[in-house]
């Protein structure tokens, strides 16, 4: 992949992502508030603070790169968001959970990406960072998993795919890299 091409798949995924943070930090806003046992209340609201800390990792990384957030993302996620924070309050425990773990899943994947396009773009500064956030999507993946199996019903449901082992984030990592950084210098 070229760097120019690194640099806007950059771009777009950060948009995505950074609209993605604001619709999850909404809904898991209402969706401690709907529940009643006092640790996943403090469990979801550490959540909920963990997703608005990315979209302002994000919107710093935006911002370097020189580009904006993507304003019909940002009007649909605060859409979904707040609407799926409403939701919380009338579905009952199970889907809030469900929907939440199967998110985070993608989202792993998604900073994974992002960090691999920060490298072939030159932007190394936003390597670690974004794997880091990876492995907290990968902790909040986790958790909506565990929480899923625990009830009666949702042992019963087909679960999204589980991530590989955390530790997999960093490991795979380097080597990829080498190989992209190989890519691009062989396409000058």
């Amino acid at each position: 992949m070229r760097e120019e091409d690194a640099r806007e798949s950059l771009i777009a995924l950060l948009q995505l992502a950074y609209a993605a943070e604001k619709a999850a930090g909404y809904a898991y806003r209402g969706h401690w508030h709907s529940v009643v046992d006092a640790d996943e209340r403090i469990r979801l609201a550490q959540i909920e603070n963990e997703e608005w800390h990315h979209r302002d990792l994000v919107g710093e990384m935006l911002n370097t790169l020189g580009a904006a957030p993507n304003k019909r993302l940002e009007i649909r996620a605060a859409i979904i968001g707040r609407s799926l924070g409403v939701l919380c309050h009338f579905t009952g425990w199970l889907a809030p959970m469900y929907g939440a773990g199967r998110l985070e899943s993608r989202n792993i994947r998604e900073y994974e990406t992002a960090a691999r396009f920060a490298a072939g773009c030159g932007h190394h500064e936003f390597v670690d960072c974004l794997l880091k956030m990876a492995e907290v999507e990968w902790e909040h993946e986790k958790y909506f998993r565990s929480r899923v199996l625990i009830h009666r019903l949702g042992r019963r449901l087909s679960l999204w795919p589980e991530p590989p082992p955390k530790e997999t984030i960093r490991e795979s990592f380097p080597r990829e890299s080498e190989e992209t950084l190989e890519l691009i210098e062989a396409s000058r």
